[in-house]
């Protein structure tokens, strides 16, 4: 028989859900090895595949590296993900499954496994199993953009979440890159039609898992948020738009990661093209696909990354031939890796021109950082000690003929700041901010609320070789999310982070319960729309500002960049 875990008398009887001083573990439970280990007594539940075992982690019950669809290898690779095999006996879930197929150097959990191509497994952090709850689920997409990252980030670990806010958090990871991205629709025919969105897919089967297992954990397969910051955001914004995905999540939550566009068929096709050159291999042999070891893909995929541009291929044939290209701030080359706007799985750009019709009645919390661009250059010393000189050259480079414009905009509306902190403002603007307003704006005309933040939190951490830290800086809100602000990670450790923390892990919960975020001790947060523009500013001390970039938005729209 399955045990049972029940926090709610806890959490009832003022455990605190704005301030949780504590984290309350069973008297038996073992002392971890590492913070975020999964230890005894142990918990064994049956889920449609089998029977698992799990454990406690910080304060709540967590099982880990479950699988949720099958094998993605040798002959599945490119292709849509079949059903995860049943298995006999009790499939051991108390440590992380392998990430996704990627370059070496970027961010894995705590004892997590080497990378893989079968990496489609899913963590499940909740307070109780098999007690008829029904809370919440907030369903978690990892960053990285498109390439990198993975569910397993101890910064999102979800067991305090879920402990703190008697909700179920989920993570997952999902094919990436050339793996979860590559494009052979039109090259390839019916037997590759999922190509070019394979790693959506995966996201979907895991959505999927969720309606059919998440009763087993206390979680409410009708109430899930659909939730992730940077590339996790994109990956949010996507699935909006995504038939497949319709009705498998009821709330959205895009930070740092408002996406517009997908990638257009031609493009994606000349990528293909460009790998199978690379690879000697015919357009009739694209089945040989399956027998190129995984680990000579990722180099391909690096290779090209590196030089932005697939393959080191020359572009200029291929973009004299382009049709109608885009404006330069959303211009895209072959070679990058994103959902493809295939006319199925994806028919449509997520949200351009507007918000698709599948999104209507999904409630979105969206923002992003006062300063998400220092991340961008944190390991780059001497950007910070750029004089007005260099930073106009560099914005020229970056912006074209509209810099002038820009740079006096900014000069004007910034006259205390240096050079680079308005090389700063410009480039968030560019990289986030103006995408998360277009999105912001199409998606209030809809019925579902939007509520749209930005988050001032400034972090400690210095950037070496400067008398900088990284401030608001891109990322330097997931810890504060999950309420994980202990955990050493871009936030620092600087004044103000605990109140800060509580203040965003309790307005994303509670938007994850009823659709509408609210902290204990911080102001009422005003729905968003494009009269007022209503911004909750997020911080120790939270405020809400009406429309606080206005003119910084009218200025982008003028000159074609919005």
């Amino acid at each position: 028989m399955a045990h049972s875990f029940d926090r709610r008398s806890l959490l009832k009887a003022g455990a605190a859900i704005a301030a949780a001083p504590h984290l309350w573990l069973p008297a038996s439970a073992a002392v971890p090895a590492w913070p975020t280990q999964t230890v005894g007594p142990f918990v064994e539940v049956e889920i449609n595949s089998g029977r698992i075992r799990g454990g406690h982690s910080r304060g709540a019950l967590a099982f880990k590296g479950i699988p949720y669809a099958g094998s993605v290898s040798g002959r599945n690779r490119f292709k849509e993900a079949p059903p995860v095999k049943p298995w006999i006996g009790v499939r051991d879930a108390t440590r992380l499954g392998p990430p996704a197929m990627q370059g070496p150097g970027t961010t894995y959990g705590e004892h997590e496994p080497a990378y893989s191509e079968d990496c489609l497994v899913l963590n499940v952090w909740t307070s109780a199993v098999n007690d008829g709850g029904r809370r919440p689920v907030m369903f978690f997409c990892h960053g990285g953009a498109f390439i990198t990252g993975s569910g397993g980030q101890n910064i999102q670990d979800g067991a305090r979440l879920a402990a703190t806010y008697d909700v179920v958090v989920v993570a997952i990871n999902h094919r990436l890159g050339l793996f979860g991205f590559l494009y052979l629709g039109e090259l390839g025919g019916s037997e590759y039609a999922t190509s070019g969105n394979q790693g959506m897919l995966d996201i979907i089967a895991a959505l999927r898992w969720v309606r059919e297992n998440i009763a087993t954990f206390g979680g409410d397969p009708g109430n899930v948020m659909a939730f992730g910051e940077s590339g996790g955001g994109q990956k949010t914004s996507t699935l909006m738009a995504m038939p497949a995905a319709h009705g498998l999540f009821h709330k959205a939550g895009i930070q740092s990661g408002a996406m517009l566009r997908g990638l257009p068929r031609y493009i994606a096709t000349e990528t293909a093209r460009r790998l199978l050159a690379g690879l000697g291999l015919a357009r009739r042999q694209l089945s040989r696909l399956a027998e190129v070891p995984a680990e000579k893909l990722i180099a391909i995929q690096l290779a090209g990354d590196e030089s932005q541009g697939a393959l080191s291929v020359p572009t200029s044939g291929f973009l004299a031939s382009r049709p109608d290209p885009p404006p330069p701030a959303f211009a895209a080359l072959p070679g990058g890796w994103r959902p493809v706007v295939d006319g199925t799985f994806l028919p449509r750009n997520p949200f351009e021109p507007h918000a698709p019709a599948l999104a209507a009645a999904v409630p979105l919390l969206i923002g992003n950082t006062r300063d998400e661009a220092v991340f961008f250059h944190r390991d780059d010393p001497g950007y910070f000690h750029a004089d007005a000189a260099q930073v106009a050259e560099l914005e020229r480079n970056n912006l074209g003929a509209v810099a002038n414009r820009i740079l006096a905009f900014y000069r004007r509306t910034m006259p205390n700041a240096s050079p680079v902190e308005r090389a700063i403002a410009i480039e968030t603007a560019t990289l986030m901010g103006n995408n998360t307003a277009m999105l912001a704006d199409r998606k209030s005309l809809q019925p579902a609320p939007v509520y749209r933040y930005r988050d001032d939190f400034q972090s400690s951490v210095p950037i070496q070789g400067t008398d900088w830290t990284l401030r608001a800086c891109h990322a330097s809100d997931i810890a504060i999310v999950f309420y994980n602000y202990e955990m050493t990670d871009l936030q620092g450790h600087g004044p103000g982070l605990p109140a800060a923390s509580r203040a965003m892990s309790g307005y994303f919960a509670s938007f994850a319960r009823g659709g509408v975020p609210a902290a204990r001790g911080q102001p009422d947060w005003p729905r968003y729309d494009t009269a007022r523009r209503a911004e909750m500013l997020l911080n120790s001390r939270c405020r809400v500002a009406m429309d606080p970039n206005g003119e910084e938005r009218e200025v982008w729209r003028s000159v074609g960049w919005t």
